[in-house]
């Protein structure tokens, strides 16, 4: 099984991913979390060089898909963290989100550039990665998670239940169009 968890950067993906397995031995499934591996998508894009280019403007890598794909074939039971991994199979996909403002405000702590911490925050309120996510998966695959006034920890234990089978999947409940107004 490959369970994609993805999101606008900054809405808590690698936190909740890396307090996952913890998250998993407390809810009695040690078996499950055991068989899982954690893969940090972006770490791989660097490590390996899978990117095509590098966009100066928004300062970031461009992935290569294909490469990327390429590399995950043939690795079952893992978690794929990424704002790109809804773009691979997967059995399940969490899309963590997070209100516009604050999402904002955790890039530009982390160093984004005011124009890279806009954008996200738009695409945020505009639903981009959970209308991708639907588009590529289906709705019966796709597990909503707002990481809004959440602790890692609570976002990780919602990612437990989204392994364990013990959530069922939710799409549009976090609507944040009101940030365009």
């Amino acid at each position: 099984m490959r369970i994609a968890v993805t999101g606008t950067p900054g809405t808590g993906k690698t936190t909740a991913t890396e307090r996952l397995a913890s998250k998993l031995e407390e809810r009695d499934a040690a078996e499950s979390s055991a068989d899982f591996d954690v893969i940090h998508l972006n770490t791989v894009l660097e490590d390996e060089a899978l990117y095509t280019e590098v966009d100066a403007d928004r300062q970031s890598k461009v992935a290569d898909l294909d490469a990327l794909a390429a590399w995950l074939e043939g690795r079952e039971d893992t978690i794929v963290e990424s704002h790109l991994a809804h773009h691979f199979d997967a059995d399940r996909v969490a899309v963590l989100r997070c209100a516009p403002e604050p999402l904002e405000k955790r890039l530009l702590e982390r160093g984004e550039t005011e124009a890279k911490a806009a954008e996200n925050a738009e695409s945020e309120a505009l639903d981009v990665i959970l209308a991708e996510a639907v588009d590529e998966h289906g709705l019966e695959s796709i597990y909503e998670i707002d990481t809004t006034d959440r602790t890692p920890d609570a976002v990780a234990a919602e990612l437990a239940a989204v392994v364990t089978g013990d959530r069922e999947p939710s799409a549009g409940d976090a609507d944040f169009v009101g940030y365009l107004t």
